[in-house]
């Protein structure tokens, strides 16, 4: 028997969208210099950001971002009903150690760099289903902290190849609410966990691009859409790789993606300029140019109607180094200015 709120198989469509109420974004001081500087409301000039490590750095940034959300919809703490945050460290301790301090009811997320959209995804089930008035969903990374976790310490100066994307340093925070004047999510497409053998830690948007399209297909079969019903179609951290690999494979399909098609790990750095190779990555990436840049263009009217889906490489260093492949997941939401 199919739920009510269910659209197809894998795609979710709410009897009372939540609203988007506001959002608050941190990044790191190369982020800042790149082409979407001006977008986010905190740019450090420090990647220690006045703490003795990058770890403890970037739980700072995660814990600042979620304050900075809840001041700007004009609340308190105590008015949230559930943080959903998670990062890329082991037992996701930026957003365990932030949630400690933050005294929120917390729910652990790890979607890798899906996390982002897998919160959203799921603040707006608790809000349409009337089980909180009031959700954060938050994420957050960091280039120094990911690059010694997953492959080398910066201290080496390994040479990256040209597959390789550059950790997005900074955090995103997103509040959610039943009701108000910002975008409201109409829609979420749950991915599958999609692995198609690639076995390199380095090249992360051959990895997760399937499991991207797995999941934009699905939607379009769920919801009968199709690009032309979308402004943007946007993914959240393939980078230039992954981009190419997904258009072609939607191509494939009969979807022609070519006109509104991109992804924030292209968006967010400047590729000739900065030298982050195929672009930028991490749970920080989709968060901070959801939250700073396409938050901006669905307030200033731009877009109507966004479908972003946040991709992850659900890796861990144990895996790679025992030979195993990499899993990807997609989590696609559904963002219109109503």
């Amino acid at each position: 028997m199919q739920a009510p709120k269910r659209v197809g198989q894998h795609t979710i469509q709410f009897a009372n969208p939540p609203v988007i109420v506001a959002t608050a974004s941190i990044v790191g001081p190369k982020e800042g210099e790149g082409p979407l500087g001006n977008t986010f409301d905190m740019v450090i000039d420090d990647t220690y950001f006045g703490e003795e490590t990058w770890e403890k750095a970037e739980r700072k940034m995660l814990e600042e971002a979620v304050k900075m959300v809840i001041a700007k919809a004009q609340l308190k703490p105590q008015d949230i009903d559930f943080l959903l945050a998670g990062d890329l460290l082991n037992q996701t301790i930026s957003a365990n150690y932030a949630a400690r301090n933050l005294g929120i009811p917390f729910l652990g997320l790890y979607g890798a760099c899906s996390t982002m959209y897998e919160g959203m995804a799921l603040a707006a089930m608790l809000i349409d289903g009337g089980f909180a008035h009031h959700v954060v969903a938050a994420s957050s990374s960091h280039y120094d902290t990911a690059e010694r976790q997953y492959r080398f310490p910066t201290e080496q100066g390994v040479q990256r190849p040209p597959t390789s994307q550059w950790t997005v340093t900074g955090a995103g925070a997103v509040l959610m609410a039943p009701a108000g004047n910002g975008p409201r999510i109409t829609h979420a497409t749950i991915g599958r966990v999609v692995d198609v053998g690639i076995k390199d830690p380095n090249d992360m948007g051959s990895a997760m691009a399937p499991a991207a399209v797995d999941t934009i297909v699905r939607h379009f079969q769920d919801t009968g859409r199709g690009p032309a019903d979308y402004d943007l179609i946007i993914t959240g951290d393939l980078g230039r790789v992954g981009h190419e690999i997904a258009t072609k494979l939607l191509g494939e399909q009969r979807y022609d993606v070519s006109k509104n098609y991109n992804d924030c790990g292209i968006l967010i750095y400047d590729h000739e300029r900065q030298d982050t190779h195929a672009g930028g990555s991490g749970c920080a990436c989709s968060a901070v140019v959801f939250a700073g840049h396409l938050m901006g263009k669905l307030n200033e009217g731009r877009y109507k109607r966004i479908l972003g889906v946040g991709t992850g490489a659900l890796l861990s260093p144990t895996a790679t180094q025992q030979g195993e492949s990499i899993p990807g997941i997609g989590h696609g939401v559904v963002i219109e200015k109503l």
